[in-house]
């Protein structure tokens, strides 16, 4: 079975190499995988004690990260290396002010290029996120006696751990992990149905992540003035179908202010087309608002987003009516903010807590979700109870960096 993995990493540069000459995102993270090595060699040095976190995407490295800030507080002198599969994770996090000494790409899967990257610092423990596994990678973590850890594990069914030829897969899990750290009970028992038994469930990281946000300044430039005494529902990373969500609220209520964070930046000028009379964020000033009659603000810039939604009395979140996979509905419900979001969000596990406690809903299409929007807005009593309930989410979760470090420094 290794053979084949190996061929498939081989088909998968290949591919990736070929799709880079048509597709901007997938050329930026080939190129960028040429630069790691002499990041890290600029960087590091063999006598260098690093912790190493890997995160597929944004998403799972704001998971890890309230865990990397406690070992960096532990292990104040240890450097601190960050990976990313994805270069919209990349991306969004290299232009941040961040705790890493060194951000780039994992290289590619190949057990050459993997030793010779691994081989110019000493890495004293490693911990990856949710599920993004690279098999030689964790092979070599593992010949230099590597602690490794999985952070806020997640095992669906449909997982090849669960097929018939998933054999070898768990066998690299079983010899290379050290211990899972699970989000639910439910991937806790059916990585244990496999044999996967070094594991505790400690819960998700990213509701001690959105817990942070709150004790942070999260005013935005205008947004009050903005919003005025109106209603305002915070459209977050959105897309297509969120987008004619907006539309039909803005057709239906033409008091409620809609602030629209788009997912990909490239679909402003879409955005503008569908809203002529929108005010642009970059563009925005006190003038502007003042002599502007528009209830539509499209925000054409990032890192916005999480502190828009404590001004948002609805959340609509992108990602949950097509197969790109539902966006981070906790950034809104640790602010009260009831999260409207279409129903596809297998891998989102907190959705459906969150809909069970009456907190956020789910619909099958945009205009049921507009109309339940509508209501919400009408409705003060409704919109309140789902404000408290979204709240009581987040707050009722345990402490999961707490249990991790805990275990981890054991």
């Amino acid at each position: 079975m290794k053979f084949f993995y190996n061929i498939f990493i081989s088909l998968l540069i290949f591919g990736m190499k070929v799709f880079s000459l048509f597709n901007e995102k997938t050329k930026k993270g080939v190129e960028g995988r040429k630069k790691s090595l002499e990041k890290v060699k600029s960087a590091l040095k063999k006598s260098d004690k690093v912790i190493w976190m890997h995160a597929a995407s944004l998403g799972e490295y704001e998971q890890g990260l309230p865990v990397l800030e406690q070992l960096k507080q532990k292990f104040p002198t240890h450097k601190i290396l960050v990976t990313f599969f994805s270069p919209s994770g990349y991306e969004n996090v290299v232009k941040k002010k961040n705790i890493a000494d060194v951000i780039c790409y994992l290289p590619f899967d190949k057990k050459k290029r993997i030793k010779e990257f691994t081989s110019h610092f000493s890495t004293e423990l490693f911990f990856t996120v949710k599920y993004d596994y690279w098999y030689n990678l964790l092979e070599e973590l593992k010949n230099q006696n590597v602690k490794t850890y999985v952070i806020s594990a997640l095992f669906y069914e449909r997982q090849a751990f669960f097929t018939s030829y998933g054999k070898w897969f768990v066998k690299q899990l079983q010899q290379n992990i050290d211990w899972f750290f699970h989000q639910t009970q439910m991937s806790y028992v059916l990585a244990k149905s496999v044999g996967l038994e070094n594991a505790s469930v400690t819960g998700d990281t990213r509701f001690d992540r959105v817990k942070q946000l709150r004790e942070r300044d999260n005013s935005v430039d205008f947004a009050e003035e903005f919003i005025g005494e109106n209603q305002a529902v915070v459209f977050g990373s959105s897309w297509q179908a969120e987008d004619k969500i907006a539309e039909e609220i803005s057709e239906k209520n033409q008091f409620v202010k809609l602030i629209i964070a788009p997912h990909d930046l490239k679909r402003v000028q879409n955005l503008k087309l569908m809203f002529p009379d929108a005010i642009l964020y970059s563009e925005i000033n006190h003038s502007l608002l003042a002599d502007s009659q528009s209830n539509v603000l499209i925000i054409d810039s990032i890192g916005l987003l999480s502190k828009l939604y404590s001004y948002a009395d609805i959340a609509v979140v992108g990602g949950g009516f097509h197969d790109a996979g539902l966006h981070n509905i906790l950034e809104a419900a640790t602010f009260g903010v009831p999260v409207i979001f279409g129903n596809k969000y297998r891998k989102n596990p907190e959705a459906d807590e969150l809909i069970a406690l009456e907190g956020g809903k789910s619909f099958e299409n945009e205009s049921l979700a507009a109309s339940f929007a509508l209501f919400l807005l009408d409705d003060e009593e409704t919109l309140h109870s789902m404000s408290e309930n979204a709240q009581k989410f987040v707050n009722a979760k345990p402490n999961s960096t707490e249990l991790i470090i805990e275990k981890i420094l054991s």
